[in-house]
């Protein structure tokens, strides 16, 4: 488990925008092994397990190490709900719509989760807004306008921005019906979305009430691998498709493990005890550029004008968050040093 130091803003910062590069490649690597003929619901079962059998060390070591806090049966539910939002509701659809669309489609309707999880976060008063302040309207603008560069991302592709497509190392054919799957692929993704945003409200939720890391990112993973594990059995039923292929396969699941599992896992839940969901959320725009480099160098991807559009877009939404964040941070610190005046000293008590 990685342990970071907290001090400063720039741990967290540095963390998750390590993560959405992580995550990136790892989406990247994904389509690349469905597009050699690996199953979605295969995959998901197989990183997952592999990066849970990694958490299971850091789960006994811990256990041993120090005495956490008592595991009950109702903190098991919350931990089998966490797994149902974050790992098999939102890895099946999200790995799914990849299959159908692209990794650039799925990192700019990333650029949703944002929005979603800054208005479950004013709904459960974890995000204070008022009306009249320059900065919530800051905060409401940039939802919207993320919201509306995501969208234009999803339903218009429009013409390439390229009269070719770029050379790929893996020369990996991608399928005919991608561009008509376009739209099944988008509302996928719209649900991982949503789904995503739930479990970043509710973990950080929980972990208020239970502040052990890794023992909650382990039995979210463990349950989400048993739940993954049951759907993809329904829905892959031909025995073949369950033989893990040398290559770019094999590559893909032990990556995702360790960088999707292991370290997005760990990262997540350490800057959402520090920093709260919003903060989290905000990275998905960075991976948007990250994703078009990606595919247009190793998946042979020709870039589109709708992506290019909805990416600017979503920069000007989430620009204007993160400055109106910005703004309530320093009203903040400002308050707080008015009220700590080091020339006010408190006069000694007199003896009665």
């Amino acid at each position: 488990m990685m342990k970071l130091d907290s001090s400063t803003d720039t741990a967290p910062f540095v963390a998750m925008a390590l993560v959405e590069i992580g995550e990136v490649g790892m989406i990247t690597l994904g389509k690349a092994a469905m597009s050699s003929g690996m199953s979605n619901f295969v995959y998901v079962v197989y990183y997952n397990a592999l990066g849970t059998f990694i958490l299971l060390h850091y789960f006994i070591y811990n256990t041993y190490r120090s005495k956490g806090p008592v595991l009950t049966f109702s903190l098991l539910c919350k931990f089998f709900m966490l797994g149902v939002l974050g790992i098999c509701l939102v890895q099946i659809f999200a790995i799914t719509g990849i299959k159908y669309s692209s990794p650039t489609l799925a990192s700019a309707m990333g650029n949703l989760i944002p929005g979603i999880t800054f208005l479950l976060a004013v709904f459960f008063r974890m995000e204070k807004v008022a009306i009249r302040s320059r900065s919530s309207q800051a905060k409401i603008l940039g939802t919207v306008v993320s919201i509306a560069g995501a969208f234009i991302v999803s339903l218009y592709k429009g013409p390439p921005l390229l009269g070719f497509s770029s050379p790929s190392n893996l020369h990996i054919q991608l399928p005919v019906s991608e561009y008509s799957n376009w739209a099944l692929g988008g509302l996928l993704l719209t649900v991982t979305c949503f789904s995503s945003a739930t479990w970043k409200i509710f973990q950080a939720a929980v972990l208020k009430e239970y502040p052990d890391k890794i023992n909650l990112v382990f039995f979210s993973c463990f349950f989400g691998t048993i739940q993954c594990a049951v759907v993809s059995i329904i829905a892959e039923r031909n025995p073949s498709a369950w033989k893990l292929q040398p290559g770019i396969q094999r590559t893909a699941v032990i990556y995702a493990a360790i960088v999707g599992t292991v370290i997005r896992s760990s990262i997540i839940a350490w800057c959402l005890q520090k920093k709260g969901p919003v903060f989290v959320a905000l990275f998905k725009p960075f991976g948007t550029a990250i994703a078009v480099f990606m595919a247009v160098m190793f998946l042979g991807e020709t870039p589109h004008l709708g992506s290019l559009i909805g990416a600017v877009v979503i920069a000007f939404g989430f620009y204007a968050v993160i400055w109106a964040q910005g703004k309530e941070s320093n009203m903040t610190t400002g308050n707080v040093g008015s009220l700590e005046s080091p020339n006010q000293k408190i006069p000694p008590l007199k003896n009665t």
